[in-house]
């Protein structure tokens, strides 16, 4: 019992120390479809598609989206979210979330539903989390046995699914079994709406939000 105990130690000290060793990684700009702007532990850096800086290798850009790849882990990055460990994974028992606010005071974040990287858009006016079907089908995400509803929007009353999502990940905090509606059309982020935010303690302090995970 002894040797298990100071094994489950040496892998949680592992485990921390990898994680402050992960570089924190932004897309803070993009040169088309050529190159990005990257801001890499607070370094400012331009990145051509298939170049490596810092150890952070660009592999794609497309849609406002970066795909990075940081010692054979890969994540995708969204325009202006808030910045991320890359190559940690995320610890077990993660129980909050951290976001600065953003560009037209919105907060905007990386994540991963169902295991397949996306962004979010924080919005307490969705009743749940919301997401395009071009969104849904990039993720793989299934909607067409979902039940149908009809929503509205600034276009009108649309036609749409009610799913389940198996997952949803915000920076190191993954959450199960979230409600989500899929809606026609497209969106440049995913909602990040109550049926996840309601599992959240949330508190906002000057430009800083902070979700604390309540179940």
């Amino acid at each position: 019992m002894r040797r298990t105990g100071l094994a489950l130690t040496l892998l949680g000290l592992s485990l921390a120390a990898l994680a402050q060793t992960a570089p924190r990684i932004q897309l803070n700009g993009m040169l088309g479809a050529r190159a990005a702007l990257l801001l890499i532990d607070g370094e400012p850096r331009t990145v051509a598609v298939g170049a490596t800086t810092l150890g952070v290798t660009l592999v794609a850009l497309e849609d406002g989206r970066a795909v990075i790849d940081v010692g054979g882990r890969r994540q995708t990055l969204a325009l202006g979210a808030a910045p991320g460990r890359v190559g940690s994974g995320a610890p077990a028992g993660a129980r909050q979330i951290v976001l600065p606010v953003g560009p037209g005071g919105h907060f905007t974040m990386a994540g991963a539903i169902n295991g397949r990287y996306t962004s979010f858009l924080l919005d307490t006016g969705s009743t749940s989390v919301a997401l395009s079907q071009t969104e849904a089908d990039k993720l793989g995400v299934r909607y067409q046995h979902g039940r149908q509803v009809v929503t509205h929007t600034a276009n009108g009353a649309v036609p749409a699914y009610m799913i389940e999502l198996a997952s949803v990940r915000v920076g190191e905090v993954e959450v199960r079994n979230v409600e989500a509606i899929v809606i026609p059309g497209q969106m440049p982020h995913v909602l990040l709406g109550n049926s996840f935010l309601n599992r959240f303690q949330m508190r906002r302090e000057n430009d800083v939000m902070t979700l604390d995970l309540r179940y």
